[in-house]
């Protein structure tokens, strides 16, 4: 059975970072050895003999390069949960630990991670291919795109930044790279292409991270938060989740790497400090398209609105939710509520582009949303509201439907 590994603690898999569990609350480690026997796989990119004519580099020239840019990291982590074994209840806090990878992109300490691998962290160190471990502090964080960034003392130490490229010039079929460190097997470099662009992956927070590249380069437990690089040895992503088919949590050759261009557009807030939070406008929808024809809308394409969360931006501007709510042959939906037909002019197709409009902006940002409104009489008007944006709140409201 397919299925995406997504961030639950104490997983085998946290998007791709490896988790060990303390089996007591506080208590002695019982500490067991695993052997993992790892098979390189066969480089899916051209000959050394054709990169190198276009001026591109091997993949043995990438790792040369490259590898001493990418960082271990390991997360200490406690979490609360209730006592089984408390006949008057109360909590136990349960100690383990995520291991995964970092990509350092200044020379002054800073190093980018996914978010999933220091969440809930009370320590995290980082170490680098001449075994020093240093302790690193986690500077900025921003769980609605899984991204955090690190920094770590620089004393004794000689980094080497990895430069940052352009996740949008991305081609399905062009070569691709990953290092990392799969089962804590230290700087193992994987081979293959991006098989797929603008795919759609969900964060620790609950909320959509778009424009994500898909690749067929075995990515594994250990391998969230390494760079996925492109032939020139350039970052264009930054590895977070897989689809698994398989009880072991192994890579089948699907996995996914946030655009380090939404990287790029944050890092100087992250290096700042905080949790980044990006924009939010409060309301639920549903894509219109044939599914929803038996409920006679005036229209083709849009998003439905479901719901309006009290106090945000669209309950200020007065946008409408359903009010009944009926079955449909794909489950039950709200009717009555506005239908999103523009944001700022530009046509609203469904659900996701509304989502992605909003994900775009930020907070404090105005947007002019097009709607049809029922009038009552079994007709709509069309009416223009202004809606100023808020901040995205710690996590989805309502994970069911697409959230703006």
């Amino acid at each position: 059975m397919k299925r995406m590994f997504v961030i639950p603690f104490l997983s085998a898999l946290i998007g791709g970072a490896v988790v060990v569990a303390v089996i007591a609350a506080f208590g002695g480690l019982d500490n067991k050895q695993t052997t993992v026997t790892s098979v390189l796989a066969a480089p899916a990119a051209p000959t050394n003999a054709s990169q190198q004519s276009r001026g591109l580099l091997s993949p043995h020239e990438i790792y040369v390069r490259d590898a001493p840019g990418v960082a271990f990291v390991t997360s200490t982590i406690v979490q609360k949960t209730e006592s089984p074994f408390n006949l008057f209840g109360g909590e136990s806090q349960r100690q383990g630990k995520a291991t995964g990878s970092g990509i350092v992109i200044s020379s002054n300490g800073t190093i980018l991670t996914n978010y999933h691998v220091v969440e809930n962290a009370i320590k995290v160190t980082v170490s680098f291919e001449k075994g020093k471990t240093v302790e690193a502090q986690v500077v900025g964080k921003d769980p609605s795109n899984d991204l955090a960034v690190l920094r770590i003392p620089t004393d004794g130490l000689t980094l080497h930044p990895l430069t940052l490229g352009d996740s949008s010039a991305a081609q399905v079929g062009d070569p691709v790279y990953a290092i990392g460190n799969p089962f804590d097997l230290e700087r193992t470099l994987t081979t293959g292409v991006v098989s797929a662009l603008q795919r759609e992956i969900t964060a620790p927070n609950g909320f959509a991270i778009n424009n994500v590249l898909q690749t067929d380069a075995p990515i594994n437990p250990g391998n969230s938060g390494g760079p996925l690089l492109d032939a020139a040895g350039r970052v264009i992503g930054i590895n977070s989740q897989i689809v698994s088919g398989g009880a072991s949590g192994g890579s089948v050759g699907i996995g996914f790497a946030v655009p380090i261009n939404t990287a790029k557009s944050e890092i100087a807030q992250l290096e700042k400090g905080g949790t980044v939070r990006g924009a939010y406008l409060g309301l639920t929808s549903l894509t219109i398209d044939g599914n929803l024809s038996a409920l006679n809308l005036p229209v083709h394409s849009g998003a439905l609105v479901q719901s309006v969360e009290p106090g945000t931006a669209a309950a200020k501007a007065g946008i409408h939710g359903g009010a009944v709510t009926t079955n449909t042959e794909n489950g039950q939906v709200a009717v009555g509520g506005d239908i999103i037909v523009s944001i700022d002019g530009k046509t609203v197709g469904g659900a996701e582009d509304v989502a992605n409009d909003i994900a775009a902006r930020k907070p404090g940002d105005t947007v002019s949303i097009g709607l049809l409104r029922a009038d009552g009489k079994g007709g709509y008007k069309h009416i223009t509201v202004n809606a100023t944006l808020g901040k995205r709140p710690n996590s989805v409201p309502n994970p069911n439907t697409p959230e703006g």
